[in-house]
């Protein structure tokens, strides 16, 4: 993808972005980074968030690695106040975190069930329940502040065997809907980004072998997109003037039909 924005139009902002350990979260949290963003990086994966930071300061980036399980709230909250006592309070916030289980609802695999509800919708949840204090501080000094979470188009598609993945993005699209009517009374702007088939290890989750098989042809027939493509987006949401609020933002691949 072509990069549109140049010099550091987000120098001074603080941004937190989670599922960073790999594809969307990483490329977001090193464009972040390169256009002047201070990135405190989110994962389980240690190593993966520390050879992440390394490769941000090698580019002359600013990051700090945040290991954490986003499904504890507790270790969501306390990481908040870490990264507020080193950058400041976060006025950049991509939820990104998710997992992608499918399987046909008879098969009753309901542990993969609770771990997609867990990640997708409660992990959300503790991310907004920590920062959305640090956000709405920030809009009230007259600063921008964003809010960006990232659904996907199988929040509004009927796509079979991916009822419950479907319904926690399902969620996520309403969610940011309703938010964007509170937080935007204080001017803070909240988004949500829905892709279509990226190029990440995510479908490497799926076991199901109709869901494999389709995901599978969408990568070797067509041309996905990548990372970096969702990274530019966020990029873009968070660098045009803080009275502007681009809401939902549906990112197919041009030959993707499905």
């Amino acid at each position: 993808m072509t990069t549109l924005l140049t010099a550091t139009p987000l120098a001074g902002r603080t941004a937190v972005v989670t599922g960073a350990s790999s594809g969307i979260g990483a490329a977001t949290a090193e464009r972040l980074a390169a256009l002047g963003a201070k990135v405190a990086v989110v994962a389980r994966r240690k190593d993966r968030l520390d050879e992440l930071v390394a490769r941000i300061a090698a580019g002359g980036g600013t990051a700090r690695a945040v290991p954490l399980d986003v499904t504890d709230r507790e270790a969501v909250r306390t990481a908040a106040g870490q990264v507020c006592a080193q950058f400041g309070p976060a006025d950049l916030v991509f939820a990104n975190a998710g997992v992608q289980l499918i399987s046909a609802i008879d098969e009753l695999q309901v542990e993969d069930w609770q771990r997609q509800i867990d990640l997708n919708i409660t992990g959300v949840m503790n991310t907004i329940g920590a920062f959305v204090p640090h956000l709405i501080d920030n809009a009230g000094a007259g600063r921008p502040a964003d809010l960006i979470t990232t659904s996907s188009i199988a929040a509004t598609r009927v796509l079979e065997k991916f009822s419950v993945y479907s319904a926690t993005k399902a969620y996520i699209s309403q969610l940011t809907r309703l938010l964007r009517v509170e937080l935007g009374r204080k001017m803070v702007r909240v988004c949500t980004i829905e892709p279509g088939m990226v190029d990440t290890e995510l479908p490497d989750h799926v076991t199901d072998p109709d869901a494999s098989r389709l995901m599978a042809d969408l990568i070797n027939d067509i041309d996905v997109l990548q990372p970096a493509d969702i990274a530019e987006t966020v990029a873009f949401v968070a660098s045009i003037p803080r009275h502007v609020n681009l809401t939902e933002l549906t990112i197919l691949p041009t030959q993707q039909a499905i």
